[in-house]
């Protein structure tokens, strides 16, 4: 499979996850904590001023900004076989400190640069945590996804030869989705 086409995979199939732990660990932020998450906040800042949302109900809203968050998360994740393979290592290891970078680039790099959101910094501490653990979750799930995808090595090394059987297991994965 193509590299670019195996990261987008992942990277959708890791913002699938890392949705799901924002949902859930945005219940367990504090009251005073529980504003829109940065997916939706940068959804107002950018398409609103267009007129766009204003011919948006709020779930016609809710669907845009998960089609938005979702091809974000593809296109990090089309990147990332690149890096891997420059950096190496466990696939999950390697997912994680590239989904770390793509916060890191993000919340305190290019969003607050074209002045979307303040810089990460400046947001509580309960919402840098709860980003942080959903771009770990993001990109353990994405780096995975990507090695399996690649054909990549029994022992989850991202650099590493053909996975032995993994076409085998694919029909299983199949049945889950």
């Amino acid at each position: 499979m193509n590299h670019y086409v195996a990261g987008a995979i992942a990277g959708l199939a890791g913002t699938v996850a890392m949705t799901a732990a924002m949902r859930a660990m945005f219940r367990a932020l504090p009251e005073k904590d529980r504003y829109p998450l940065p997916p939706r906040l940068i959804t107002d800042r950018v398409v609103g001023p267009t007129g766009l949302l204003d011919a948006l109900d709020e779930p016609e809203r809710r669907d845009l900004t998960l089609a938005l968050h979702y091809g974000y998360g593809a296109a990090a994740g089309a990147l990332y076989p690149a890096v891997a393979q420059r950096v190496g290592g466990p696939a999950v290891a390697t997912g994680i400190g590239y989904g770390l970078a793509v916060w890191g680039a993000s919340y305190l790099g290019w969003i607050p640069a074209m002045r979307i959101l303040t810089p990460a910094t400046r947001h509580p501490s309960a919402r840098n945590s709860l980003m942080l653990a959903a771009h770990v979750v993001w990109g353990g799930v994405t780096g995975v996804t990507a090695a399996y995808l690649m054909g990549e090595a029994k022992d989850g090394r991202s650099g590493a030869q053909p996975m032995v059987g993994a076409h085998e297991h694919a029909s299983a994965v199949r049945e889950l989705a």
